[in-house]
C-alpha cells in the first residue's frame, strides 16, 4: 500500500487494538472520577464568576474516544450566557455546535464521549455554581428538563410515535411535580398547548405525533421543553425543514415566551438570519473551537475573524444580483489530527507571517467583541490561549 495512503485512512490491526485499548483505559478512569465525585458535594459546586450570568462555558473540552483516535469535538470553549438574554451559536456542520449544548445537558453518548476538561457552571440562583462537568446524574435528574432544557432539532424523532401528545407532555410535568395531582398535570399540560399557540388543545392532547403538521409537531417540543418554566431554554436548530412563514411564527413563539418566562436562550443555527432578528449576543465557532463572539451588532455590522466575514459574504442579500454566491474554499482539517496552527489557516484569504506560528489566543478588540486571530494582534487586549486536554495524561 502506498504510503499517503497508509498515512490518511489506513489502520493497522495493531494500531486499531492500541487505540481501543487506550480508549478503554482512559474512558473508564473518567467514569471513575465521576462516580468518586458524586460523594462530596464539593467537587461539583462553584462559584460563578458573574453572577449575572445563567450559565458559564470556561475552557470545556468534549472528546469522543472513536476506533481511529481521539476526535476533540469541543476543544477549549469560552463564553457565558447572560440572565434574560438569547445567545446565538453559528458555525457549519461539525463544528461542535449540538456538542457544547449537549455537554451541558449532560446527554453525550458515554463512555465514548467524555467532558475532559474545563467547567459549565450553571448558576443556582444564589451566586453558586453546579460544575456540571462533575455533577451526579441524581442531580441532573433534577436539573434536566426542570431547570435546563433543550428543543431538540428534529421534533419528529424528538417525539415518541407511540404515545399521545397529552402523555408525553405530562410526563416532564409529573417527573419534577411529583406533588401535583393528576387533574392539575393535564390542566399545566392544556395550559403549556394554549400558550404555544395550539388552538385546538383538547384535540392534540389525545392525538399522536403522526397525526400533527411539522409545524405543530415543533409547538409541542417547545411545549415540552417549557412545562417546568426553565431558566435556560436551548434550541437546537428549531426552525429546521419549516417553511420560512411557520419558521417566523416559531422564533416570535420562542422570543414572546422567554419574555414571559424570563428564561435565557441559547440558541444553535446555520442560518444566520434567524441569529440577527434573535440574539442579543453572538458566538461563532469553527472546528471545536470559539473563533469571534461579541454583540449581534458587532458581529454582524463589523465581523473581525475572517472565517465570520466569510460566513457573512456567503448569504444572499435581498436586491443584490451575483453570478455565484461566494463560497469558502478549502475544507475542515481532520478532527483527528488537528493542526498545532491555526484551524482556519489553510482555508484563510487574510493570513499574516504571525499565522505561521502556534494557535492564536483571544483578543479582546472591544468591550463586548472577542476574536481569535493574530490580524487584531496589536489592536487589542490578549487575554489568553484555548487550553487542549492531552489525552495522553488522563
Amino acid at each position: 500500500m502506498a504510503e499517503h495512503e497508509k498515512n490518511g485512512s489506513y489502520i493497522s490491526g495493531r494500531e486499531a487494538r492500541r487505540i481501543t485499548k487506550f480508549n478503554r483505559r482512559v474512558t473508564r478512569k473518567l467514569e471513575k472520577a465521576r462516580a468518586d465525585a458524586a460523594r462530596d458535594e464539593r467537587l461539583y459546586t462553584t462559584q460563578m464568576k458573574d453572577p449575572n450570568n445563567i450559565v458559564e462555558f470556561d475552557n470545556v473540552c468534549t472528546y469522543f474516544f472513536s476506533d481511529v483516535g481521539v476526535v476533540k469535538a469541543v476543544d477549549g470553549v469560552n463564553f457565558s450566557v447572560p440572565r434574560h438574554s438569547t445567545v446565538g451559536i453559528v458555525g457549519e456542520s461539525g463544528c461542535g455546535k449540538s456538542v457544547t449544548s449537549l455537554s451541558l445537558m449532560q446527554l453525550l453518548q458515554r463512555p465514548s464521549g467524555q467532558t475532559v476538561g474545563g467547567e459549565i457552571r450553571f448558576n443556582k440562583g444564589d451566586g453558586s455554581a453546579y460544575n456540571i462537568v462533575n455533577t451526579p446524574n441524581s442531580i441532573m435528574e433534577k436539573i434536566r428538563g426542570n431547570r435546563i432544557s433543550m428543543i431538540f432539532q428534529e421534533p419528529m424523532t424528538a417525539l415518541n410515535p407511540v404515545f399521545r401528545i397529552g402523555q408525553q407532555i405530562n410526563e416532564v410535568i409529573e417527573l419534577h411535580n411529583p406533588e401535583m395531582s393528576e387533574a392539575d398535570v393535564k390542566a399545566r399540560t392544556l395550559e403549556m398547548l394554549e400558550l404555544v399557540g395550539i388552538a385546538n388543545k383538547e384535540g392534540v392532547y389525545e392525538m399522536y405525533p403522526h397525526e400533527l403538521s411539522g409545524g405543530m409537531r415543533q409547538r409541542i417540543c417547545i411545549a415540552i421543553a417549557l412545562a417546568c418554566s426553565p431558566s435556560l431554554i436551548i434550541a437546537d436548530e428549531p426552525t429546521t425543514a419549516l417553511d420560512v412563514t411557520i419558521q417566523a411564527q416559531i422564533l416570535d413563539l420562542l422570543q414572546n415566551l422567554k419574555d414571559r418566562l424570563q428564561s435565557s436562550i441559547m440558541l444553535i443555527t446555520h442560518d444566520l438570519g434567524v441569529v440577527a432578528g434573535m440574539a442579543d449576543y453572538v458566538v461563532v465557532m469553527y472546528a471545536g473551537r470559539v473563533v469571534e463572539k461579541g454583540t449581534a451588532d458587532e458581529i454582524f455590522h463589523h465581523p473581525a475573524h475572517p472565517y465570520t466575514i466569510g460566513l457573512m459574504r456567503s448569504k444572499p442579500v435581498v436586491g443584490q444580483k451575483v453570478d455565484k454566491l461566494y463560497n469558502i474554499p478549502g475544507s475542515v482539517p481532520n478532527p483527528v489530527a488537528m493542526p498545532d496552527y491555526c484551524y482556519f489557516r489553510d482555508r484563510c484569504e487574510m493570513q499574516c507571517e504571525r499565522c505561521k506560528g502556534k494557535y492564536p489566543p483571544e483578543i479582546r478588540i472591544s468591550p463586548t467583541h472577542i476574536v481569535s486571530c493574530w490580524n487584531y494582534m496589536d489592536e487589542g487586549t490578549v487575554l489568553g490561549f484555548p487550553k487542549s486536554v492531552d489525552v495522553n495524561t488522563l
